[in-house]
């Protein structure tokens, strides 16, 4: 007797061993008919696959989102794959796994393919897809799997098997009759005829075992979806983050560049570093106003601090050092929290000074691989509107409530309306015991909870030293990203020694709370361009007006404009090149320009301007005075 718990809680008993299919086919027909794979004891496995003991089962869907993973992970590894190899019968298997929203295998070629022939290999997935062939899986000896693979010269399945340190039960999958194989660890579809919508995207390349040494491989990517709605959907997004990306915007509006002499840092251009200290501004007058003191600390500090506080150890592999003429070692600060919890430690602090609240606008640098860089989004040199809040245990949920507060009304000032709170608690590398980790774990869920926000669970996921709220704001095309956080950090201030006069009259530790809201700046300003699409609001722009001369005759005029804008308070500059109107404005439009000022005979005469909004055709002539208060008014309402 084989006895499944459902999820549920209910139970089912079988007379022999079972699988996830007659287990769907015992609850009912819809659920078979939907079912894709199993969950037992926590682990996919094919619904296929042979159930002896009592276990716990879920089934899993085509419609959910292990199901569709699922459905991708099929289409890379069998069809795809063998759509290649039916086209391309010497083209060499390397892997395919799947990656966010899709999937991609890496192939050798004899020769190179480009995106002209994705077209042609799609009409062949199409083809075998209608076959709705079912998949069945064998189990092979390490022997038996590589002489499968030997028949077949793919050398690269043969290296990965002759490499792995398991030794039994290959996988294989088969499709039908077919001849194709593949060496996968599953699980995947029952049959072809649960793949939904899907598209080839892109070919790029790739290095065997990721390694510059060895062969270029090519690698072809491709998106998977349920319905061709969501395919729809999903292509659209593609194209429109393509539209936003924020290196391209960036160069539009002259705001920042790259070079590889300085690989992951940013060259502010003027406008640029003019948006990046509106932000610092913004930041500055919130904090003040919620309690904090600004600080600065130095960005080269001696190993034997950061050995203390455990980011040696940690963190290290992403820390850039160097040795002095004297043998000491520094490293260049990552993180700004050992710096202010120095600047705690000068004098003996009461319990009555307590919470004490220290920020600051701290230059970071950590080191990331070459690969991961991307734009302003992955950098190695940012950053931090860091703030670290000493505080006791009794004010952790005071605080917690305040910082949730503050960075929610932050997010909602720069156009975030859609923000997801998730607690995430110990990770595998992580300093201090487990006693100190349910204690700051414990502390912080119950402050979230008082705070009667909704959150989300990402276990795993805390920093090194302690459990933390992570805050990601949803853009305007939909996707994700993690800014904020707020962190509990029982380690830091026992390993610093960082210690205050309790009302008992006796020492203790306080606790140290880490927060950001931007995260990084530098990331932040990348993804404000992208979410706006460029279109900064007039209070956030580096250039809020432009005043254009329609005729050579009014460039004193024009530079008499920007000079009441300018003593108003608003940022302008005039363009009198000897150009057409027409010109000008497409090309200050692309530049994301939000205010243009016509001026000419006309204007000359009324003493007006002509205006013309970003993403408007349409145009108003005002008086310059009565422009420049509308103006100014709606900057000052909107960085309220």
């Amino acid at each position: 007797m084989v006895t499944i718990k459902l999820p549920d809680g209910s139970e089912k008993n079988f007379n022999k061993p079972t699988n996830g299919l007659e287990i769907a086919v015992s609850i009912g027909a819809n659920l078979a008919k939907a079912a894709v794979a199993v969950n037992i004891n926590g682990i996919q496995h094919d619904l296929s696959d042979q159930i002896n003991d009592d276990a716990e089962v879920s089934l899993i869907t085509i419609n959910s989102e292990e199901g569709i993973e699922i459905m991708r992970h099929t289409l890379t590894a069998h069809v795809l794959a063998r759509a290649v190899k039916n086209l391309y019968p010497k083209a060499k298997l390397v892997i395919g796994p799947t990656i966010e929203n899709g999937f991609y295998y890496d192939f050798l070629f004899e020769d190179q393919l480009s995106v002209d022939d994705l077209p042609k290999i799609e009409k062949e997935m199409q083809k075998i897809i209608a076959s709705e062939e079912f998949i069945e899986k064998s189990l092979k000896s390490k022997k038996e799997a590589v002489e499968l693979f030997k028949e077949r010269s793919e050398k690269y399945k043969i290296d990965i098997i002759q490499n792995s340190d398991q030794v039994d039960n290959f996988q294989i999958y088969r499709q039908g009759s077919s001849g194709f194989i593949d060496l996968c660890r599953g699980p995947h579809l029952p049959s072809l005829k649960h793949i939904g919508a899907f598209k080839l995207t892109k070919i790029a390349g790739a290095y065997w075992k990721g390694d510059a040494k060895n062969e270029m491989l090519q690698r072809i990517y491709g998106t998977a979806w349920l319905t061709n709605k969501d395919l729809k959907k999903y292509l659209f997004r593609l194209e429109e983050a393509e539209k936003r990306d924020h290196r391209k915007l960036g160069k539009k509006m002259d705001l920042f560049h790259f070079q590889d002499e300085a690989p992951g840092a940013i060259f502010w251009h003027p406008k640029g570093w003019g948006l990046f200290q509106k932000l610092i501004d913004y930041m500055r007058e919130k904090q003040t106003n919620a309690g904090y003191s600004e600080v600065n600390t130095p960005e080269l500090m001696d190993r034997s601090l950061w050995e203390a506080s455990g980011h040696w150890e940690s963190f290290g592999e992403h820390m850039y050092t160097t040795e002095t003429g004297d043998g000491r070692n520094f490293a260049i600060k990552p993180m700004n929290c050992p710096g202010h919890v120095q600047i705690f430690k000068q004098g003996i602090t009461s319990y009555r000074d307590l919470p004490y609240r220290l920020a600051e606008f701290g230059k970071v640098h950590r080191y990331e691989p070459s690969g991961a860089l991307h734009g302003m989004l992955r950098v190695r040199a940012f950053t931090q509107d860091d703030a670290h809040i000493f505080c006791t245990l009794e004010q952790i949920t005071g605080e917690t409530i305040a910082v949730c507060e503050l960075i929610l009304g932050i997010y909602r000032d720069f156009g975030f309306n859609d923000v997801i709170i998730k607690f995430a608690d110990r990770p595998k590398i992580r300093v201090g015991d487990d006693e100190i980790w349910d204690k700051a774990e414990t502390a912080l869920k119950e402050a979230l909870e008082k705070t009667g926000l909704e959150y989300k669970y990402n276990p795993g996921e805390g920093a090194f030293y302690g459990p933390k709220l992570e805050f990601v704001l949803r853009d305007a095309i939909g996707r994700d990203w993690q800014c904020g956080t707020h962190q509990v950090d029982l380690n830091l201030p026992t390993r610093l020694n960082a210690t205050y006069i309790g009302e008992d009259g006796q020492k203790h530790t306080p606790v140290l709370l880490h927060r950001a809201i931007f995260g990084s700046l530098e990331r932040f300003i990348g993804i404000l361009i992208e979410h706006h699409a460029g279109n900064l609001p007039l209070w956030l722009s580096p250039l809020p007006v432009k005043v254009l001369t329609i005729t050579s005759d009014a460039d004193e005029y024009a530079k008499t404009v920007a000079k009441k804008l300018q003593t108003a308070g608003i940022t302008a500059e005039c363009d009198l090149r000897n150009e057409k109107i027409s010109y000008k404005v497409r090309e200050h439009s692309l530049a994301k320009i939000p205010v243009l000022m016509a001026v000419g005979h006309r204007e000359i005469k009324e003493k007006s301007v002509s205006i013309r909004r970003l993403g408007t055709k349409d145009q108003k002539t005002m008086n310059l005075d009565d422009a420049i208060k509308e103006l100014k008014k709606e900057i000052q309402n909107n960085s309220k």
